[in-house]
């Protein structure tokens, strides 16, 4: 606290923003390989760079945020108009943006994969790191989702518009197919496509009261667990790699080594007997030890719960039954 005039002081920043570097003549939006080296230094110090703070992503410079929107913009127009610029042809040609596309993608499978290779060989620390994994992570895919809002607003927004987003209408029809009869008028059946969509936000936590706030994360989620075809957010795109480069091997259960049938198990009271995944050890590690430290466990167990579901693992699963009923428990 300053005493002169009374103002409270900011503490310095633990690390300055980076800086936008010299292109020098180079075109960054000259070609894919051009803007994806401008573009990556960013992402990395956003994505890769240890953080005291895992809530909160390492910035950059206004400057270098400010010239990958431009050459962002820059690249899709120049493919648009090279595209344009081509005779028609029957085989429609990749909408401009998906390299981007696929190269963030690309990007955010990487990542992930580094973290599981860096993941404790202990089941008892695997929880204690893959917390603080998550919510690194997470903060930088939400940076990385504003940075780089330009490919969302121009490719993913088209490519919804064009049904390829999380819940295509060939999902909708497939389900709802039996209950439209001859002479529904056109107002119903959007009625019961729009019922239908809904069901499905229903299972990510969604009710129909609910403030928009809580639809957008429902929807977040349910973007996340979508299969890789499946064109949706950049938040939701690395996400969803969370889940499928960390989360699903951590949860897959080890192949019995040897031929020929096993013999089932015992009966016992544990509903689990046989193998688990290393992710559903460490749960059990967790939550069934005597622990000295109530608050780091109940704090380790709700934010995994919060991971799981952030992340696209589904509702019924085993893993996240066992740890929504344990936190559901807890004393609010």
């Amino acid at each position: 606290m300053s005493k002169g005039k009374g103002k409270q002081v900011e503490p310095p920043s633990l690390m300055a923003p980076l800086p936008n570097p010299s292109a020098g003549s180079a075109n960054p939006s000259a070609s894919l390989s051009s803007l994806w080296g401008y573009i990556q230094p960013a992402l990395d110090h956003i994505v890769r760079i240890p953080s005291t703070n895992p809530d909160k992503a390492p910035a950059v410079d206004i400057a270098y945020h400010m010239g990958i929107h431009t050459a962002t913009y820059n690249y899709f127009t120049s493919q648009s108009e090279a595209a344009s610029a081509l005779p028609p042809s029957p085989d429609k040609a990749p909408a401009s943006g998906t390299d981007l596309y696929e190269q963030i993608d690309k990007y955010f499978a990487e990542v992930a994969r580094e973290l599981l290779l860096g993941a404790p060989v202990d089941d008892s620390s695997l929880i204690h790191y893959l917390v603080p994994c998550y919510k690194r992570y997470s903060a930088g895919a939400q940076s990385v989702n504003r940075l780089l809002n330009y490919v969302n607003r121009h490719y993913v927004k088209r490519a919804i518009d064009e049904d390829r987003g999380w819940l295509t209408m060939t999902d909708i029809f497939d389900a709802i197919a039996k209950s439209i009869e001859e002479g529904d008028t056109r107002e119903k059946i959007s009625k019961k496509l729009k019922e239908r969509r809904t069901e499905e936000l229903k299972k990510w936590g969604y009710q129909d009261e609910d403030a928009a706030e809580l639809l957008a994360n429902a929807e977040a989620c349910a973007e996340a667990a979508s299969s890789l075809d499946r064109v949706v957010p950049l938040s939701s795109v690395a996400l969803r790699r969370f889940r499928t480069e960390l989360v699903e091997p951590l949860l897959a259960v080890p192949k019995m080594k040897g031929k020929g049938k096993k013999r089932p198990p015992k009966a016992s009271s544990d509903k689990h007997v046989g193998p688990k995944g290393r992710l559903a050890r460490a749960v059990k590690e967790l939550l069934e030890n005597p622990t000295d430290n109530e608050p780091e466990r109940n704090a380790l167990a709700t934010g995994l719960a919060v991971a799981l579901r952030s992340t696209g693992v589904r509702a019924d699963h085993p893993l996240r039954k066992k740890l929504d009923k344990f936190v559901e428990s807890l004393p609010s």
